[in-house]
């Protein structure tokens, strides 16, 4: 068999994946870009009315969505901060010879296979509740007053749940490469003088720079869709402080129950994180050619 009908061959046997992913993803997108052009209610079906491009302009000048694209960003921009920095000082930390070290890993991996509900119900009730929560224990016994965490500081509190359970996720990535860390470069710069410090900004660091920018980019996608711990803890309150584009998108649907402008948020989120995904992707793309 010849080499082009090898890949003539291979093509054939991957065409029906391909068009069943195509299907799966194109035929959603163009119902949501079909329902966005509408005035459409679920308490008055039947009732739909072409209006172009007004849910657009009604979603974009809404007050609703500029407080969400703050709050996504600095929830976004928040937990990604968390976790590279606390990222590279566990992953530091774990890759140091002591005793009971796969347990502790174990440990230390384990918040990023909790289910986010989960792991948000287990923050609002067992350590931020402001009467029974470990937090307000500790507060009362230091004869301090609890804090209301989802009444005083909302978007702290989510953004505290969040990274905890992708702090996880960086420390693994960058012990791993941590790891790949040639030790002889450490020992010639021991021997050079080099302190620990010296070591960690001239040799750790640039080490672990295309890590990190795999770490941003995969959080950074994620991040844009959290959803569940906003729903379970505060419900995108109180009024707008923890209210994201993704829960603005779900209040639009299915609490005021108007998919046409659901669907035109959806698009719009689609379209900002796409343009997120490009320069994300062209850093890392320059990362890796360095």
């Amino acid at each position: 068999m010849s080499t082009r009908q090898t890949r003539t061959a291979g093509r054939l046997l991957v065409a029906p994946s391909v068009v069943l992913l195509f299907v799966w993803m194109i035929v959603p997108l163009v119902m949501t870009l079909y329902f966005s052009t509408l005035r459409y209610s679920l308490l008055d079906p039947g009732s739909e009315v072409y209006v172009g491009l007004e849910n657009y302009r009604y979603f974009l000048t809404d007050p609703a969505f500029f407080a969400s694209l703050v709050n996504t960003l600095v929830l976004v921009g928040s937990v990604l901060a968390i976790s590279i920095v606390g990222g590279i000082f566990f992953a530091l930390l774990l890759d140091q010879p002591v005793w009971g070290l796969p347990i502790i890993r174990l440990m230390v991996i384990a918040p990023f296979f909790v289910m986010p509900t989960v792991s948000a119900l287990i923050w609002k009730n067992l350590f931020m509740h402001p009467v029974s929560g470990l937090f307000a224990w500790i507060a009362r016994s230091f004869g301090f007053t609890p804090v209301d965490w989802f009444a005083e500081m909302p978007l702290f509190a989510i953004i505290v749940i969040v990274a905890w359970q992708w702090l996880p996720f960086a420390t693994l990535i960058l012990l791993t490469a941590l790891q790949s860390l040639d030790g002889e470069q450490k020992e010639a710069a021991e021997m050079d003088g080099a302190g620990p410090v010296s070591t960690f900004i001239w040799i750790v660091l640039p080490h672990l720079a295309r890590p990190i920018t795999v770490v941003i980019l995969i959080e950074t996608i994620f991040l844009l869709t959290v959803f569940a711990e906003i729903l379970v803890t505060t419900g995108g309150g109180p009024g707008l402080q923890t209210t994201n584009i993704a829960f603005l998108v779900y209040a639009q649907a299915l609490l005021q129950y108007d998919v046409g402008g659901a669907s035109a948020g959806g698009i719009v989120a689609v379209v900002l994180a796409n343009i997120v995904a490009f320069f994300l992707v062209r850093l890392i793309g320059k990362n890796l050619e360095a």
